[in-house]
């Protein structure tokens, strides 16, 4: 099995200049986590865009569509911010033959006490053994991009039940 991981920024990229102030999206940390684990799988990072979710426009969205669909594996990572990591899923939706897992971090990757380790595992095992689909790995869980939110209090994801007419 090989694995598509595209990346396209967040806090899981983040590099922070100061106390969590000034900041940059710096390299793509998923090809560093894999390799330090010693994966045994083939896997291929494609970095599309280094962008805070905030910033991630319907176009970009766009874009990391593209990048899923024309891509010749079936499993695909995609690495985002959690802001609007959902919308994303739900651009996502749809592609036929492909599962899609996003993932990201709460805490920046390159911090000592951080998610993006565990969370980007998990994706991966994730992307392993479910059907064809758009799903989120964040926090242990798997979720519906149409049926999750981030809690800001928490800083966790949590399921939602949907509203009538939306899905």
């Amino acid at each position: 099995m090989r694995i598509r991981v595209i990346t396209t920024g967040g806090t899981i990229d983040k590099v922070y200049f100061d106390a969590k102030s000034t900041y940059q999206v710096g390299e793509p940390l998923a090809g560093e986590v894999l390799r330090e684990a010693g994966v045994a799988f083939e896997y291929e990072v494609e970095p599309v865009m280094r962008k805070d979710s905030l910033e991630i426009t319907p176009e970009d969205r766009a874009r990391i569509r593209e990048a899923v669909e024309r891509c010749p594996e079936d499993r695909v990572v995609v690495t985002h911010g959690t802001d609007t990591m959902a919308e994303t899923g739900r651009a996502l939706a749809g592609i036929p033959g492909k599962t899609v897992v996003l993932t990201g971090a709460i805490q920046p990757g390159r911090f000592r006490s951080t998610d993006a380790p565990f969370n980007l595992g998990f994706a991966v095992a994730a992307v392993q053994i479910l059907p064809p689909g758009v799903y989120l790995a964040m926090n242990g869980r798997v979720f519906d991009p149409f049926r999750v939110r981030k809690n800001l209090r928490t800083n966790r994801f949590e399921p939602v039940e949907p509203r009538p007419g939306s899905g």
